[in-house]
Formats: structure tokens, C-alpha cells, sequence
């Protein structure tokens, strides 16, 4: 574990532990030592909370992969985020005091517990410390709004670019290498998260792997040209792609293009 000490067996985190993990100043006029925050484990697979369940909990990343997800009376999933470390889940709860959404370990994971009652006590005591949580808060919801609007803006293979872009920013954030990662999602939770089918997704990696933008070992992904895939808008035509030089070879928002992958 990255934070913590051990008491009574368990892990626990002191508030600046926390701060530092959330990316925000501890509160100085908090003795931090008198607060210490639980962690509790995850296995591959298991639920952190359900939709409908009773909220009384926000839950923060300290180790692992997770996914968001809503799932409609069929049984459909439709992903609603990826959260890593320093990321807070369980904000969807606040509102009706029952969590909205599910959350799933896509990886062994730490998570940190902030009860919400003890949170709200803080907040009246420590207003800096309120403001900050809600600035949190706020982060992960501009978050979910660039991404509403990547969804209604770009094609697919331009929604695949941001999305490696996003991720390799956020594994830099994490202290990890933007330039070689693992995906710990599937590419039909991916497709389910931008909005395509498992074979565009898959098809789409495979094209940027073939003019060089990227390369792509099962789940293993090279990011060559970051900036061309910040950019990218459509892909040449597939009997134009030759590999080499990803600036060259990609077609970066010209209107006329009428080759684009085939949406879901």
C-alpha cells in the first residue's frame, strides 16, 4: 500500500495522506494525526457499491482500476468512467442518499473510506477543507462533461485518440510512464464508454498501430505520437495508410473527408 499505517490490523490514512492523494492543500488548522481514514480492499471483479444502494460513503482511489457503470432494466451496461488513483467515487449518491450507479474493481484495489457524516462535520468546523472536497467533486463532473461533449462532436477514431491521450495524462498525473500502459479495461468496456462497438474500438487501434501513431501488444499500448492523436480528427482512407511518419500519414480535420470508421 502507497498510504498508510497499520492499526488494529488494518490500513488507515491520516487527512494529509488523503489531501496529498486527492492532489489538494491539507487543511492546516486540522490536526491531521486525530483523523485517520480506513482503507478497505477489492478483489478483480467485485462491486465497491450497487445502484440503489444506501448511500452513507465516498469512496477515494488509493491503489487499482475501476469502472462506473449504469445498467438499464435489460441488463445492458452502459460505462460511465474509469477511476484511478486520486480519483473519488460514489459523488451520485449525495443527491438521493442512494448511489445512482455501480462501481466495479477492474483491478485488485486499495480504497480509501470517507464517510459522508464525517465529512459534513468537518465542513462545519474546517470551510477551507469543505470548499476543497466540493472542488474535487466539481473536477470529476467537468470530467464527465468533456467527455458528453467529445461524444457528440467527434468520429470514432478521434473519440479512441482522446480517449489514449486521456489516459496517458492521468497515468502521468499518477507518476507512471504516458508512453507505455497497460489498458485494464476490455475494448467492449472502452467502446461502452465512447459510445461504439467492441469492433470499431478494435479496429480503430489497429489502424492508429499501422500509421504508427501507436503501438498496440494485446493490451499493452505504445503511445508514438501524442500530439497527432491530441489532434487527429479522421484517418486516410485504409489502401492510402502506409507505416511511417503518423504526422505524414494522418489526415488532421480536413472537411472533406468522407472515410471514417465505421460508428456503432
Amino acid at each position: 500500500m502507497e498510504a498508510g499505517r497499520q492499526r488494529q490490523g488494518r490500513l488507515w490514512s491520516n487527512l494529509k495522506e488523503v489531501c496529498d492523494l486527492l492532489r489538494i492543500p491539507a487543511s492546516v488548522s486540522v490536526t491531521s494525526e486525530e483523523l485517520l481514514f480506513q482503507h478497505v480492499q477489492f478483489k478483480t471483479g467485485q462491486r465497491v457499491h450497487t445502484i440503489g444502494q444506501a448511500f452513507d460513503t465516498l469512496y477515494i482511489v488509493n491503489s487499482g482500476f475501476l469502472k462506473t457503470v449504469l445498467i438499464d432494466e435489460f441488463g445492458n451496461e452502459q460505462v460511465l468512467s474509469f477511476p484511478m488513483k486520486g480519483d473519488m467515487l460514489g459523488v451520485d449518491g449525495i443527491h438521493t442518499r442512494h448511489y445512482a450507479s455501480e462501481a466495479v474493481a477492474l483491478s485488485d484495489c486499495d480504497l480509501i473510506l470517507l464517510p459522508f457524516k464525517k465529512l459534513t462535520a468537518l465542513g462545519r468546523v474546517h470551510a477551507e477543507l469543505e470548499n476543497m472536497m466540493y472542488g474535487v467533486m466539481s473536477r470529476e463532473l467537468v470530467r464527465e462533461q468533456t467527455m458528453i461533449g467529445m461524444l457528440g462532436a467527434l468520429s470514432a477514431e478521434a473519440r479512441v485518440a482522446r480517449f489514449l491521450v486521456s489516459l496517458a495524462d492521468r497515468f502521468a498525473a499518477m507518476g507512471y510512464s504516458s508512453k507505455l500502459f497497460n489498458l485494464r479495461m476490455t475494448r467492449h468496456e472502452i467502446g461502452s464508454y465512447l459510445g461504439l462497438t467492441l469492433e470499431t474500438v478494435s479496429r480503430t487501434l489497429s489502424a492508429f498501430n499501422e500509421i504508427g501513431l501507436i503501438t498496440v501488444d494485446q493490451r499493452t499500448i505504445g503511445i508514438k505520437d501524442a500530439e497527432a492523436l491530441k489532434t487527429l480528427r479522421r484517418l486516410p482512407p485504409s489502401r492510402s495508410r502506409t507505416k511511417g511518419s503518423a504526422k505524414q500519414k494522418a489526415e488532421l480535420g480536413q472537411p472533406g473527408d468522407d472515410q471514417v470508421l465505421a460508428t456503432a
